[in-house]
């Protein structure tokens, strides 16, 4: 039997506000996740970690499902 072909989940996540101001645990976070300036995006493979570190700026961020099969 042919295994069916997952589709993996990935994330674009925006950084729509500057860490000026805030903690240095919430910077970084931000550059954890790859992001460097405003408005730069990235695209990451979705899972509970990743979950977490967005929840944690979730104030700073923009996050878009996507399906990449």
């Amino acid at each position: 039997m042919p295994k069916k072909k997952e589709t993996v989940k990935t994330l674009r996540i925006t950084l729509v506000k500057s860490g000026i101001g805030y903690s240095v645990k919430h910077k970084a976070t931000i550059r954890a996740l790859g992001l460097r300036h405003l408005n730069q995006s990235v695209e990451q493979v979705d899972g509970p970690v990743l979950r977490g570190m967005l929840r944690k700026i979730n104030h700073l961020v923009k996050v878009e499902e996507q399906e990449v099969k």
